[in-house]
């Protein structure tokens, strides 16, 4: 019995630490093209920027930053043609973690600042706006 739970934690361990050594090296590598920003920073600088909610239509009526254009990841690789190479991309999901993913396709396209806020959405505080619907 207690080497079942010795096994058991061992392997939360492993994938705990495989989870934070793959974000660690995705992240270092995005770092060349911008990188994640907190909320302060996003805030400060983000009226010189496209900016983009990764989420779900339903998500982004609920509530989004102001001033920020709707593309859920499950749409971006085909909507990504219709921003600026020549302007920062400041990007934001729920929690952070599709902001990656949507980085590198904008890096694989050759932008070359690309932002995503920490802890996505869910840490907000500014300013933001609900849809009437």
């Amino acid at each position: 019995m207690i080497n079942a739970i010795i096994i058991a934690i061992g392997i939360v361990l492993i994938f705990w630490a495989a989870n934070w050594f793959y974000k660690y090296i995705v992240t270092r590598r995005l770092r060349s093209i911008g990188g994640e920003i907190n909320a302060d920073e996003f805030e400060e600088n983000m009226r010189k920027a496209q900016i983009i909610d990764l989420r779900e239509t339903n998500d982004f009526d609920g509530g989004h930053i102001l001033g920020a254009r709707s593309m859920p990841l499950t749409q971006f690789k085909d909507r990504m043609t219709g921003l600026r190479k020549d302007l920062p991309v400041y990007l934001y999901d729920t929690t952070g973690a599709m902001s990656i993913r949507a980085a590198q396709m904008l890096k694989k396209a050759g932008f070359q600042h690309v932002y995503w806020l920490k802890k996505g959405y869910a840490d907000w505080s500014g300013k933001t706006k609900k849809n009437k619907y």
